[in-house]
């Protein structure tokens, strides 16, 4: 255990408190994995936990520490009361850990860890960890009703974990599909993409598929090429109104052009630049070193490079539209290497063409 976490822990218990991890940093660590994202479970109020802390960051009832790449959140055991819009809207703290384990999504994220590393595990988290089995903790309609996003966490944990969704929670997943329609675009985008960015993203998608809940997102898709940048991914995966960013929904355009046009040429490299064609070589299977070394070797980067001004083309085209119409021209010429880079040939070829 990383000594400023246990530290953590100690601290708690040295004013006589319980404390745990507990959650997905427990979990990673029995799966050999890492994880920067902690959760500490506490029978400390949080009024207590500030103090103790002198922390003034809360989130929900919960205080909040970052060092290093950690992102610790301390919280009081609680059950949580009559949700509403997917949160409680009442929340008792309690003096119980397997009561306030009880109120959690699934066992494999209910498994905690004292400060000597000791595993409590009074749910059998571990036993579905071993299983490789995501399993819901409670009544599992309760549970999906309260909270459609567990839908969403179930489906993604089994893609990312590459675990299998116990039979009955996967039956209700089924028929509570059409509850994911009241989540925000927002948590939706969240919760595909850390899908996509896992390689095993397809496995996601086909549970998507057979529980109709593709259907009621509006997930579309043909064949699908890995790759390791999320706009790649979605420049593959089409899902009915995502919100993106104009700078996101613009370079998500301009990688799919490039995919419609099959290969990576001059004119493609200087027309939308290193970053969307090596994103778009990926999902083509073409190598990226090849694709930056035909970058470097452009012959042309922008029109600026072009070795000829606009007064010495007006001087034989005249003034106007032409004049950009004769750039364009040359852009072409250059990048299909018809013609070269200087000055002397590309007046030959001006005065040839007028």
């Amino acid at each position: 255990m990383e000594k400023n976490i246990k530290k953590i822990l100690e601290t708690l218990e040295n004013e006589g408190y319980h404390a745990y991890l507990v959650g997905g940093f427990v979990r990673d660590y029995l799966l050999g994995t890492t994880s920067y994202d902690v959760d500490i479970a506490t029978n400390a109020l949080p009024k207590d936990i500030h103090n103790i802390f002198n922390s003034s960051k809360s989130n929900y009832g919960s205080v909040n520490i970052k060092f290093d790449n950690y992102n610790i959140d301390i919280t009081t055991f609680r059950k949580d009361l009559n949700y509403v819009n997917r949160r409680p809207s009442n929340v008792i703290y309690i003096d119980n850990l397997e009561e306030d384990l009880k109120r959690r999504d699934f066992t494999i994220n209910a498994i905690c860890m004292d400060k000597d590393d000791k595993i409590i595990d009074p749910l059998n988290g571990c036993e579905d960890l071993n299983n490789r089995t995501i399993k819901m903790i409670g009544n599992i309609d309760t549970k999906l009703e309260e909270d459609p996003l567990r839908i969403m966490r179930a489906i993604r944990f089994a893609s990312v974990l590459d675990f299998d969704i116990e039979k009955e929670l996967y039956e209700k997943i089924k028929k509570y599909s059409y509850l994911v329609e009241t989540l925000s675009k927002e948590r939706i985008k969240s919760e595909l993409e850390k899908i996509l960015l896992s390689k095993n993203f397809m496995k996601a998608l086909k549970i998507m598929e057979e529980t109709n809940i593709a259907s009621s997102l509006g997930i579309s898709y043909s064949h699908i090429n890995y790759v390791d940048d999320l706009l790649g991914m979605w420049a593959q995966v089409k899902v009915a109104n995502i919100p993106f960013t104009n700078v996101e929904k613009g370079n998500i355009i301009k990688i799919t052009e490039v995919i419609t046009l099959g290969q990576i040429d001059n004119l493609a490299l200087y027309n939308y630049g290193l970053y969307i064609c090596t994103i778009a070589g990926k999902i083509l299977n073409i190598n990226p070193k090849k694709i930056s070394k035909m970058y470097n070797n452009l012959p042309i980067k922008s029109k600026s490079d072009i070795n000829i001004t606009s007064k010495e083309i007006s001087d034989i085209f005249g003034t106007g539209k032409v004049i950009g119409i004769i750039y364009s021209e040359l852009e072409k010429e250059i990048l299909n290497e018809n013609i070269k880079n200087n000055k002397e040939e590309i007046l030959k070829y001006l005065k040839k063409r007028k």
